[in-house]
């Protein structure tokens, strides 16, 4: 399968602290990968990286058959779909749910004087139709709950159709029927044959989508292990990842994990 994420011996440092250290990592085109680590892992810097925000400090990084730092990243942007609470807070309190979505095809927060066709308003409504807010079109941004906020955040992701999703902590603060509702159509989308490649950060196994199939788990800046996660996704593993003795439970796809 091709490669869409390739990652070469990569360092990130800064203040003389190497916050990725020597990481080489790849993604394929069919695969959805978690990434899972302590606060300070190097979690969100690889996002980061995949989604051209930064440069490595050493190493190289290939997106989607480019190379960062001998590549437009303004021309290889709109190729990945990204969602985060930091870009979240840029979205305009006052702009509606449909604009929200409907104004990632010009890469802009707050709809302003952009002419959008009706192909793109028909893609926008049916996001967000698949991810169960076209009730809320109208709604402004800034009145829904968290739960509504994150799936809105990850609709206008998928928005431009990407060929590769990153999701930092797409369901972080959120209360538990807010968290399952949205892991559920994490899990549908990441079945589907369609979907682009996915790699979504999270510090809970609990969070982890059924149909997810790799796990890159991080310490300090360093892989402790990655690959399929049946084989990959074990106690011995996420004990050494978070440094505690680890008891791993697995039920339908989905996982629990406490210390033991």
């Amino acid at each position: 399968m091709p490669t869409v994420l390739s990652f070469e011996d990569v360092v990130v440092r800064r203040e003389g602290r190497n916050i990725v250290d020597g990481l080489t990592w790849a993604v394929n085109d069919d695969e959805r990968w978690v990434v899972l680590g302590p606060n300070g892992a190097g979690k969100t810097t690889i996002l980061q990286l995949a989604d051209t925000l930064i440069h490595p400090t050493a190493g190289t990084v290939d997106i989607l058959d480019e190379r960062l730092g001998r590549t437009d990243v303004f021309e290889l942007r709109p190729r990945i779909g990204f969602a985060s609470s930091a870009l979240a807070k840029r979205i305009p309190a006052d702009e509606t749910v449909l604009n929200a979505v409907l104004t990632a095809a010009y890469s802009v927060l707050g709809r302003w004087n952009e002419q959008y066709e009706n192909i793109d308003e028909r893609r926008a409504l049916r996001v967000l139709q698949e991810w169960r807010l076209d009730h809320l079109a109208d709604r402004t941004f800034g009145t829904l709950s968290e739960g509504e906020q994150k799936r809105v955040q990850v609709a206008r992701a998928i928005m431009t159709d990407p060929e590769l999703l990153l999701l930092d902590e797409p369901t972080a603060s959120l209360d538990l029927g807010s968290r399952e509702v949205l892991v559920g159509l994490l899990s549908e989308y990441a079945k589907s044959p369609v979907t682009p490649a996915l790699v979504m950060v999270t510090h809970h196994v609990e969070e982890i989508p059924a149909g997810f199939t790799h796990v890159l788990l991080l310490r300090d800046g360093k892989i402790v292990a990655a690959g399929p996660i049946p084989e990959t996704l074990t106690e011995e593993n996420l004990s050494e990842t978070f440094g505690v003795q680890i008891k791993l439970s697995e039920d339908g796809g989905r996982y629990a994990a406490r210390a033991h």
